[in-house]
């Protein structure tokens, strides 16, 4: 058997004109990406307003997305460029880990976050003796490293497959599935795998932002003055949105049943968590804060003048 040393990555099959078309639009939505969420790190680094919990896990959220985008969108640019595109086997493992760990530390951010703001409206005398800035550093810590190490679990069964057929993914990344349906090996054991970790990183996450915000529900419903409910309920919508979008276009690639759907919905759907997902986040998180709308006018006024 002839082992697979690159892959070939088909990226979209279109004419040259929508490829033209989608390369000048992701290069846009790359660097505004970038500048948002570094924004973000930068406003929560240098401001002393955003010294607080919320805000360090929103930075990590930042360097969560940052990570993703890195890993996929400049790959991707150059598929769309040539129509197509190699990469070793070594990078495409490389970038399937990058992906996947950045995948799981957002879910468990995500899942940490929620936890936050159950603390922060649930037992708000007892909030900052809880969420001291050593305890959310190692919640940050945690969160990446449990990332990472399950990932790498995965990583490791992977790269023990036999590839030795077919080195086309029709796909523009290296993505779990469409790369473990091209291995020569049984790849039962190895689904089953990805069906665990898939478990482990969404059934405990889910079952804690819903027991987290039922929770914040029920408290805040209880708040008899109108303006204490809503502003209770705007610290969490924030948080709410980001956390309905990510779940939503991981189950709609991952969880959903795909059996008749096209490999171009598919690449469609995975441009929403790959793509839009960096881009919305810091966005959703801009607009509707106060705080760091007034650190960047902040910033802004202490550079001009």
């Amino acid at each position: 058997m002839t082992a697979v040393t690159e892959f070939i990555l088909l990226g979209f099959q279109v004419s040259q004109n929508i490829r033209i078309l989608m390369f000048s639009l992701l290069i846009v939505i790359y660097w505004f990406t970038m500048f948002m969420n570094l924004l973000i790190i930068t406003l929560v680094s240098t401001s002393k307003t955003l010294h607080t919990p919320m805000y360090f896990f929103i930075s990590q959220l930042s360097i969560s997305d940052i990570l993703l985008s890195t890993d996929i969108v400049p790959n991707m640019l150059h598929i769309l460029l040539y129509n197509r595109g190699n990469i070793t086997f070594i990078g495409c493992m490389t970038q399937f880990y990058v992906f996947s760990a950045s995948e799981a530390s957002e879910c468990l951010l995500l899942t940490v976050m929620s936890y936050d703001r159950y603390v922060a409206i649930c037992n708000p005398l007892h909030y900052s003796s809880i969420m001291t800035s050593t305890y959310c550093v190692i919640l940050s810590i945690i969160s990446w490293l449990a990332a990472f190490s399950i990932i790498l679990c995965l990583l490791i069964t992977i790269v023990m497959l036999d590839f030795c057929g077919s080195n086309i993914i029709d796909h523009f990344f290296c993505d779990t599935v469409p790369l473990v349906e091209l291995s020569c090996s049984d790849i039962y054991n190895v689904q089953l795998e990805v069906s665990l970790l898939g478990i482990i990183l969404t059934l405990f996450p889910i079952t804690t932002i819903i027991f987290s915000y039922t929770r914040i529900i029920v408290t805040t419903l209880r708040i008899p003055s109108s303006t204490g409910r809503q502003k209770a309920f705007s610290t969490c919508s924030s948080h709410l949105i980001v956390v309905s979008i990510f779940f939503w276009t991981i189950f709609s690639v991952y969880v959903v049943p795909t059996r008749g759907e096209s490999s171009t919905i598919s690449k469609i759907l995975s441009l929403l968590y790959t793509v839009f997902t960096p881009l919305i986040n810091p966005i959703i998180y801009s607009l509707k804060n106060n705080d760091i709308k007034m650190a960047f006018h902040g910033q802004i006024y202490k550079y001009f003048r």
